[in-house]
């Protein structure tokens, strides 16, 4: 496909016998080139995976390494730290080793390093191997997404993106219900035990098949080493902020304090030298089209939005509802199974359909979606989150599928890896500062609600002291030793459980929030006139 190439065109736009004339033949992707592309996607979705699926067993984990409560959430936030500092610099990797050659590594280190995991022997060597796993397998995520579009002409781009959008949606839904299942029937080690043979397959598969470009040796010469040390020490430190800052009352913590000033000098130092050096390890100049621009920023919303709510749901069904791995993971299939369905309305509405209307009905679906399950009560079960589960899944595709077009679809080949790391570093980072909010939210509004219902519940409230005298009389029944105490107790409980559900649902309104809000954004975003020169 040439620089004349109309995308995403209508039949509306030219007479039929002009756009016949205007669109060359194009070289068909052969059975090969699809095999191994697809080997490449199931390689992306085990680095996606793996960045959820220790989530519902870290208490296992925990146990198993004799770790405490601090040292435990290290396991996932070493493996986001390396792996947001793999995914930008991917691009100029794939560059300068190939697509083939690039992924074939990061395929052998993934697998190499999620056997080390499932043998550390404490939780300092599982921090490390996590990171490992992070850095290498993050190469695999980016170099998917752009080789969707060098590889695919146009008219099957919506069906590749489609697909990449299941695995990159699908994959964080998965993760929390796949791990607790594999350590509820096996043991933890499973968790890193079943990328091995997956791997293996991906590795094979990807050598043998894969070839779509050469390496570019010279990209060696004026190699931006401070670049790099720039980029690595900013996003580094900046992940270790956003992760640890609720945890710890943010600046409140000399640790998190430090890191914020390092992360804002090394950031920049590092945006000095790249819009100062003449070959920068990240060339930023692909933010200059305004559509790419604005197609980071949302999927840095549809980051906060895809992280957090996989987040959310398990917290709540576990601390509120009492509710293990398994029914979690059951409920959790419903929002899997919707974006399934969406899938093929997705890609037939892109083809028919203005993609920037596609995306605020999939922005309007995901906040409404939202929004419904901050409704939710103590009492709420398997049917009461079902509708909320199915909105939001459904409207996943609607939102990836023009978001991941409009921002690379019209993209340079050249600049089409180095957008890919750009654009996808955008997701994890709305993930992991959404996640900081909501952390920081549930936090302070747990403390503010439970101090404004219990000034409310006192015992010179009539139906507080009927609640407090029926309750005792129950545990005098019972014969328990004190009863009068054990009422109180149970009356506390039950502020603090109604506080919980309250801050829930006050993190699920800001998130559904920030959705709203990214309608607004809308008009900004230019309709697509031309695809890239020699885009295929």
């Amino acid at each position: 496909m040439d620089g004349s190439t109309p995308a995403l065109r209508t039949d509306d736009d030219v007479p039929e016998p002009a756009a016949a004339a205007a669109v060359p033949a194009e070289p068909e992707v052969t059975p090969r080139q699809w095999a191994g592309f697809m080997a490449m996607v199931v390689g992306m979705f085990m680095a996606i995976l793996d960045i959820q699926i220790v989530a519902s067993s870290l208490s296992e984990i925990q146990a198993g390494l004799a770790a405490s409560a601090d040292e435990i959430s290290w396991v996932q936030t070493s493996y986001l730290i390396a792996e947001v500092i793999m995914i930008p610099l991917s691009g100029f990797l794939s560059r300068l080793l190939s697509t083939r050659v690039i992924f074939v590594i990061s395929s052998v280190g993934f697998t190499l390093a999620s056997i080390a995991c499932a043998m550390a022997w404490n939780i300092e060597s599982m921090i490390v191997f996590r990171a490992l796993q992070g850095f290498i397998g993050g190469a695999m995520i980016p170099t998917v997404f752009a080789t969707a579009f060098i590889l695919f002409p146009e008219r099957q781009r919506a069906l590749v993106t489609v697909m990449i959008g299941l695995v990159a949606t699908m994959a964080p839904t998965l993760g929390p219900t796949l791990g607790g299942w594999l350590t509820e029937t096996m043991s933890w080690h499973w968790l890193f035990l079943a990328n091995v043979l997956p791997g293996a397959f991906v590795i094979v598969a990807v050598a043998v098949l894969v070839d779509i470009d050469r390496p570019d040796w010279t990209l060696l010469k004026g190699f931006d080493g401070p670049g790099l040390l720039f980029m690595a020490v900013f996003l580094g430190s900046l992940e270790y902020v956003v992760e640890e800052g609720p945890r710890w009352d943010w600046f409140e913590d000399r640790s998190v304090a430090t890191l914020a000033v390092v992360s804002a000098v090394a950031g920049l130092l590092f945006f000095v030298r790249m819009f100062t050096y003449d070959r920068p390890i990240v060339w930023l100049r692909a933010f200059k089209d305004r559509n790419f621009a604005i197609g980071s920023l949302y999927s840095f919303i549809l980051g906060i939005g895809l992280y957090g709510s996989v987040y959310l749901l398990p917290l709540f069904l576990s601390r509120v509802r009492g509710w293990n791995s398994l029914d979690i993971g059951i409920l959790m299939i419903v929002t899997g199974a919707a974006q399934f369905l969406s899938a093929p309305v997705a890609g037939a509405l892109s083809k028919k359909l203005d993609l920037r209307v596609m995306l605020a009905l999939g922005l309007l679906m995901f906040g409404s979606g939202v929004w419904l399950q901050s409704l939710a009560t103590a009492e709420w079960g398997f049917w009461e989150f079902f509708l909320p589960q199915a909105v939001r899944g459904f409207s996943l595709m609607f939102c990836f599928l023009p978001i991941n077009t409009l921002a690379l679809g019209t993209l340079p080949p050249a600049e089409l890896k180095n957008a890919s790391g750009l654009y996808n570093l955008m997701r994890n980072l709305g993930g992991a500062i959404g996640l900081a909010a909501l952390n920081t939210v549930l936090i302070d509004q747990a403390a503010l609600h439970t101090s404004r219902l219990g000034e409310s519940i006192t015992a010179a409230r009539p139906v507080v002291q009927a609640f407090l005298d029926s309750v005792t009389e129950r545990y005098t029944a019972l014969g328990v030793a004190d009863p009068d105490m054990a009422a109180l107790h149970t009356l506390s409980n039950l502020v603090a459980r109604e506080s919980l559900v309250i801050t829930f649902n006050d993190a699920l309104l800001l998130m559904a929030a920030v959705f709203f809000a990214a309608l607004l954004l809308m008009p900004l975003i230019r309709k697509p006139k031309a695809a890239a020169a020699g885009a295929h």
